[in-house]
C-alpha cells in the first residue's frame, strides 16, 4: 500500500499494512527546524503582515517549495491538508492594509482593531465597535446571493501541493465550507455570545441564516473541491472542553439538516469526508454520522474525547484520527510523549479505522525533540500493533 491506499483503507475501516499517520497542521517553529531556515509555512502573524505588505508572490513562493519539502522529509506522514498550503488571495489583489497604531496593533478602516498574539501565532481582533449591536432578523437572509468563481490562483499552493505529492499522499481538499452551528458560524453572527442568545431567542433567525448559508457553500463546492483528491476535509468547533455549545436538541432541529445536507452535496464530489471538531462532543456523535462524516478528527483527550472509549462507542461506524495528545507535546517529556504514542496505538490501533495523529496541529511552542521522539516511536511501533 502507498499512503493514500493506506489512508483510504483506513477511512473506510477496512484492513491496512500498518498505522496510518496524518497531521492536521504543523506550526511555523516546528517547520522551520525540519527545514533548517525561515518560512512563511503557517506564520500567520508574518503571512497576514506579508499580505497586508503586498508580498503575495514572496509568501506563495515559500508555501509551495516549503511545504513539499517539509513533507518530503516527514516522509512517513501518510494524510495530509491544505492547512500549510492555505488559499492565497488573487494574484490581481489590491492590499487595504491597516493603520498601524503600535508595534503589534492595528486599526482598519471600520475601526476594528487587531493585535498580534505571539502565543498562539495569531492576529486577533480584539475591538469591533459593531459587535453585538447588530440585529438580526430573518429576512436578512432571504433570497440566494450571486456566488462568483474564485480566481484559480487563490488555490496556487493548494495545488502545487497536490501535483507533487498527490499521487502517492492522501491530501484533503477543501470545499465550499460547513454549516455546523458551532464557532466560525457565530462569529459570523457577531460572536459566540450573540450567536447563542439568537438560538435561545430567535431560532428562526438561526434557520434562516443556516439555510442561506448552505446553499450558497453548495454552490461554492465545484470551485474549492480540487480535482483528483480522495476526500474533503470540513472544519466547524461545535463544543467547549465540558459540551456541545448548544444542546443536541436544538442542533437537531436548527442545525443538522443543513449539516447533512453538505457533506451530501460533497459526497458528490468525493467519496470520504473528515469532520475537524474540538471539544466534547460525545452527545453529537450520532449526528455527524448519520450526515455522513467517515471520519472523525481532533480526538481531545482533556474533553473526554479518548481514543478507546470512542473506538467502543462509535468504531463500526466512523474512522478516527488523533490519539496524541498536543499537550504532551508542549509540555512534556520524551518519556511522556513515548508513553502517550504507545497508548493511543493500543487504544486505536486494533480492529482498524483508525489513523494516529496528534489531537490538533503541532501548535507553537511544541518542543522538537517531543516531535522527533513521537516520529521515532510511531514508526517504531506502527506496523506491530
Amino acid at each position: 500500500m502507498n499512503s493514500k491506499q493506506r489512508v483510504q483503507a483506513a477511512i473506510a475501516r477496512k484492513p491496512v499494512d500498518k498505522v496510518p499517520l496524518g497531521f492536521f497542521a504543523v506550526d511555523y517553529d516546528t517547520v522551520e527546524r525540519v527545514l533548517g531556515r525561515p518560512t512563511y509555512v503557517r506564520n500567520k502573524i508574518a503571512i497576514q503582515i506579508a499580505l497586508w505588505e503586498g508580498r503575495r508572490e514572496e509568501v506563495a513562493e515559500s508555501l509551495k517549495a516549503d511545504t513539499v519539502e517539509f513533507y518530503r522529509k516527514i516522509d512517513c506522514a501518510d494524510l495530509l491538508l491544505p492547512k500549510e498550503a492555505l488559499l492565497l488571495p488573487p494574484k490581481d489583489y489590491v492590499p487595504d492594509p491597516p493603520k498601524k497604531i503600535a508595534p503589534d496593533k492595528w486599526e482598519d478602516r471600520r475601526g476594528c482593531i487587531y493585535q498580534a498574539v505571539e502565543l498562539t501565532n495569531e492576529i486577533q481582533c480584539i475591538f469591533d465597535p459593531m459587535a453585538g449591536k447588530r440585529q438580526f432578523r430573518a429576512e436578512d437572509f432571504e433570497g440566494f446571493p450571486e456566488v462568483h468563481p474564485p480566481d484559480p490562483s487563490v488555490f496556487e499552493a493548494f495545488d502545487y501541493l497536490q501535483e507533487q505529492l498527490g499521487r502517492d499522499r492522501y491530501i484533503a481538499s477543501p470545499s465550499g465550507g460547513i454549516t455546523g452551528g458551532g464557532v466560525v458560524a457565530m462569529e459570523s453572527l457577531g460572536g459566540i455570545e450573540q450567536g447563542l442568545f439568537l438560538y435561545a431567542s430567535q431560532p428562526e433567525v438561526i434557520a434562516a441564516f443556516n439555510r442561506r448559508t448552505a446553499a450558497v457553500q453548495d454552490a461554492l463546492d465545484q470551485y474549492y473541491i480540487r480535482g483528483e483528491c480522495p476526500g474533503v476535509i470540513i472544519e466547524e468547533d461545535t463544543a467547549g472542553t465540558r459540551a456541545p455549545l448548544i444542546s443536541p436538541k436544538m442542533f437537531r432541529e436548527l442545525v443538522f439538516p443543513f449539516f447533512r445536507q453538505r457533506v451530501q452535496h460533497i459526497k458528490r464530489f468525493v467519496p470520504q469526508v473528515i469532520l475537524h471538531n474540538c471539544g466534547q462532543n460525545m452527545p453529537l456523535m450520532e449526528m455527524f454520522i448519520e450526515a455522513g462524516v467517515a471520519c472523525y478528527q481532533s480526538l481531545q483527550t482533556t474533553a473526554g474525547m479518548e481514543i478507546g472509549l470512542l473506538k467502543e462507542r462509535f468504531g463500526d461506524r466512523l474512522c478516527f484520527w488523533g490519539g496524541m495528545p498536543v499537550e504532551t507535546l508542549i509540555t512534556g517529556t520524551p518519556d511522556d510523549v513515548r508513553r502517550d504514542v504507545r497508548t493511543a496505538l493500543r487504544r486505536g490501533a486494533p480492529g482498524g479505522g483508525f489513523i494516529f495523529g496528534p489531537s490538533h496541529s503541532v501548535a507553537k511552542g511544541t518542543k522538537y525533540e517531543n516531535f522527533m521522539t513521537m516520529l521515532d516511536e510511531f514508526v517504531e511501533l506502527r506496523d506491530k500493533v
